[in-house]
């Protein structure tokens, strides 16, 4: 990884400041840890590898030196041109992040939808075997024993597979709320710079 690399990685432009490299690193890492992620291998796997790219990169411009200053101009110019290119820097930093948030949440709501679909299958397992349960109870023997028992099985599946989708749910849910919560600070930021 080379230092524009780096750079484009944290969403940031060359002439960003080590200040705005940290910024960047904290904003970032609070979106990629893959502690937030515990509940699902998939995702806690590529939020790892994300953030080791996040570490590598953040080490490799904070070994540089955060940014090169420029060397021409005036003392007064280079401060002025410095604010336009921070407020810049800044406002691109910011937008790179929201996509990161918008697509972060894109896959977070698909994973989601998909762990409403399972836990309607759970139901619908758990409501079938408890009725196959309750229709063969009084004969034990025979292919209606059988049933009470697939019946029985189902249930407990079914429960166990509720129980799993529903904190799976609730993990991604938190994460979502979250992201919102980030977006919306970003969003009043990138609002407050405008002004």
């Amino acid at each position: 990884m080379n230092r524009l690399e780096a750079l484009h990685f944290l969403g940031l432009d060359e002439d960003a400041t080590p200040e705005d490299i940290k910024t960047a690193y904290r904003e970032s890492a609070q979106i990629l840890h893959p502690d937030k992620f515990a509940t699902n291998k998939k995702l806690q796997d590529r939020a790892t590898e994300q953030f080791k790219t996040l570490q590598q990169a953040y080490e490799l411009l904070m070994r540089d030196g955060g940014s090169r200053a420029r060397r021409s101009g005036s003392k007064g110019s280079q401060k002025a041109s410095g604010r336009v290119e921070s407020y810049i820097g800044r406002k691109r930093t910011i937008e790179a992040r929201l996509a990161g948030i918008a697509a972060a949440r894109a896959q977070l709501v698909a994973q989601r939808d998909t762990l409403s679909d399972e836990r309607r299958s759970a139901l619908t397992m758990t409501i079938i075997g408890a009725l196959v349960a309750i229709l063969t109870v009084r004969r034990a023997f025979g292919i209606l024993g059988i049933l009470f028992g697939i019946g029985s099985v189902m249930v407990v599946t079914g429960v166990v597979r509720l129980i799993s989708s529903h904190n799976a749910l609730s993990s991604l849910n938190e994460h979502i709320e979250s992201l919102n919560a980030e977006q919306k600070r970003l969003i009043q930021e990138l609002e407050d710079l405008g002004e």
